[in-house]
């Protein structure tokens, strides 16, 4: 992916993938699991459409760089927040995806 390529050239500048990179997920995974500028924002979509292994991967070794994105007025937050829980993500990664995470990618923790 030319994606890859940037980060890569590129390692200061922080790069957030959307729409949880479909149809490019597992490429997605990859990149932000081996490139420390590389995220993944989790808009546009519901939690209860995400594949499984972008699920596995926010609870595990991405569970830093997850970000919640809403898309608004696509999906509200509350919303967001109760599917995501139905589908399995854990409790307490739920705080770094919806803030936490972007606040030290912005620079503001």
């Amino acid at each position: 992916m030319l994606i890859d390529d940037v980060a890569v050239d590129f390692p200061d500048m922080k790069i957030v993938l959307a729409h949880p990179s479909w149809p490019w997920v597992d490429e997605s995974l990859s990149m932000a699991l081996h490139k420390e500028n590389v995220y993944l924002d989790l808009s546009g979509w519901s939690p209860k459409y995400f594949q499984p292994q972008i699920i596995q991967y926010a609870n595990g070794p991405l569970k830093k760089k997850m970000l919640f994105g809403s898309d608004f007025p696509l999906i509200r937050p509350e919303k967001w927040l109760e599917a995501a829980q139905q589908v399995g993500f854990k409790p307490e990664v739920l705080p770094g995806i919806m803030k936490d995470n972007a606040a030290r990618l912005l620079g503001l923790a």
